[in-house]
This record gives structure tokens, C-alpha cells and sequence, in this order.
């Protein structure tokens, strides 16, 4: 009997990739923290606030350490901090957030509940990287969200990746809470 490589964790699912959009940022904020609903001194005071947080993972289950994730979304208004999306965005709203994680691979972000815009349901654009690598980019969804079926991106994923990718926003004692895990083949 082979124990070593047998009496390793199983292999997992890699969180599924989706497009970047066209709305990352060209130049990164000067604050692009953990904190979208502040930027700077202002305070962002629309939408639903919300934590946006998971575990960065590789295929066996470890945690990432080192990874950066990043999140981009529009405000409350359908508007991303974007030249091609006009400059219509809300300063207050940062917009985009950057953070390392530790050891446990463990990543939080505070934010609003994604909102729809023309042609797309709500969502937040994910990105992880680990050193000069990119190991994903993806699209997190609203679990429920009446857009969904409607939105172009979101139906051509099969059903395990709908499922990997969208989530449950549920109340929790300082706002919403959704729990994104990111699976990577790092």
C-alpha cells in the first residue's frame, strides 16, 4: 500500500475565472484599503453596507499566505471610479481595495451590497495575485438577485460555477455579510 501521496487532502475545484471588465482601475486609488466606504476622510453613506470576506486556497486546501485580493465595484449609482464609465463616480465611494492576507490565507473587505447598471446584475469584480503572478480573476454574485438569469456573463456559466460564484449577502450584526472562498492553483 502507497501511503505518501495517497494520504494527501483531496483535490479541490479552482474558483472559476471570469473577464476583468472594463472598468479596473487605469491608476490605483491613493487609498485602496480594506474599507470602500471610506476614501480618504469622506464616508461613503448609500447602499447597503456590507463585508465581503473569504479564505484564499490552494487545491489541496492550504491557505495562500502572501496573496493579495482586490475588489473593484460601482457605487450605489451604477458608476465605477473610471475614465470610461464618465467620471460620474461618488468620491465618498472608494471603489477599489487591496489587501494581504496572513498565513490563514483569510481576506475581509467592508463595502455595499453590489448593485445592478445597465446590462449587468449586481456584482464585485475579485482579482487575486501572489507576487508579480495573476492566479485569478472572477466576478462575485448575489445569491437570489431577480438579474441574474438576465445578466450575459452570469448564464453561460454551467451550474457548479454559478454556484462557486454566487452567494448569499445575509444580515449580520454590523451589515451585511457575504463569504467568498477563493480556490487557486497557486
Amino acid at each position: 500500500m502507497l501511503l505518501g501521496a495517497r494520504a494527501q487532502s483531496p483535490t479541490r475545484q479552482a474558483t472559476p475565472s471570469q473577464t476583468e471588465g472594463p472598468f479596473y482601475p487605469v491608476e490605483l486609488p491613493a487609498d485602496s484599503d480594506f474599507d470602500l466606504l471610506r476614501n480618504g476622510t469622506r464616508t461613503y453613506g448609500r447602499g447597503q453596507p456590507a463585508w465581503v470576506e473569504g479564505q484564499v486556497t490552494d487545491l489541496a486546501g492550504r491557505p495562500v499566505a502572501g496573496a493579495q485580493v482586490e475588489i473593484w465595484q460601482c457605487d450605489e449609482a451604477g458608476h465605477y471610479h473610471h475614465p470610461g464609465d464618465g467620471g460620474r463616480a461618488d468620491p465618498a465611494f472608494q471603489g477599489f481595495g487591496r489587501v494581504q492576507v496572513g498565513n490563514d490565507g483569510a481576506w475581509r473587505f467592508r463595502t455595499i451590497r453590489p448593485v445592478a447598471y445597465s446590462g449587468r446584475t449586481p456584482h464585485i469584480h475579485v482579482k487575486v495575485r501572489l507576487g508579480p503572478r495573476e492566479l485569478l480573476t472572477t466576478q462575485l454574485y448575489v445569491q437570489g438577485d431577480p438579474g441574474n438569469p438576465r445578466d450575459g456573463l452570469w448564464r453561460r456559466l454551467d451550474t457548479a460555477s454559478r454556484e462557486a460564484l454566487t452567494v448569499p449577502f445575509a444580515a449580520g450584526p454590523d451589515g451585511l455579510r457575504a463569504r467568498f472562498p477563493l480556490v487557486v492553483a497557486a
